[in-house]
């Protein structure tokens, strides 16, 4: 996968460079954006939007822990984020670089969002055990990173949201990510209660909990823009 991001990055370059002549900043991929507190901000987000859902079925019991199918958690852990970080990369440059950009110039942010976020839920359309809700949830998972884009500036920003979102569902919890069982290390957390809620085969993301956490996280980052950029900024120089 890495390689993927390597030709990504340098097909954002030249088209940058030879078609409209902008920088980095363009696509948020430039040193500003690749501040910590910004990169910081957007992992927490992440791993609390779907963190605290998966959390509260576990509270009720609507996931079981069962046995896992290997011995070592931090192997596991390893092999599952060496995956999962080069992914989301790819995922971000597809659905919210250069296209985001220049959509958000002719069109606005708004339209831009609706039509990148549309864009990145049908991207999972083959992904095993899809369905019509799992696909909207997607959908709304398209519009709260481009939110953490949005009001940081940074895709930087949204690839760490992105990487710590797929990383507490697969590493954490050890439940399926967007359909796709992964390793799951000494335990895992199967469905044990109504599809709506732990989103069934999909995984947590496509429950109605996760739903209600990133569309309460949009509004408020939305709606909050100018002070999650100054706290972004101010948490990266302490």
């Amino acid at each position: 996968m890495w390689p993927t991001c390597a030709a990504l990055l340098v097909g954002t370059g030249l088209t940058l460079h030879w078609i409209g002549r902008e920088p980095w900043s363009e696509v948020w991929l430039d040193r500003s954006a690749a501040r910590p507190g910004a990169i910081g901000l957007g992992f927490a987000l992440g791993a609390l939007g779907i963190g605290l859902p998966t959390t509260a079925l576990v509270g009720v019991h609507w996931l079981a822990a069962v046995r896992g199918d290997a011995a070592s958690w931090l192997g596991g852990a390893w092999r599952v984020s060496v995956a999962l970080l080069p992914a989301a990369l790819a995922e971000e440059l597809v659905a919210r670089g250069y296209i985001l950009s220049v959509l958000a110039r002719w069109w606005g942010w708004p339209w831009a969002i609706a039509a990148t976020s549309l864009a990145f839920g049908a991207l999972h359309v083959a992904n095993p055990g899809a369905t019509p809700e799992s696909i909207a949830l997607v959908t709304i998972a398209g519009v709260f990173l481009s939110a953490v884009l949005y009001a940081t500036r940074s895709l930087y920003a949204a690839w760490a949201a992105h990487f710590a979102w797929n990383w507490t569902m697969a590493v954490a919890f050890h439940v399926a990510v967007s359909g796709l069982p992964l390793e799951s290390p000494a335990y895992r957390y199967v469905d044990a209660g109504p599809d709506w809620a732990t989103g069934g085969p999909w995984g947590p993301e496509a429950g109605l909990p996760a739903a209600v956490t990133m569309i309460a996280g949009s509004v408020w980052l939305f709606s909050r823009r100018g002070r999650v950029r100054r706290l972004s900024r101010s948490t990266g120089e302490q």
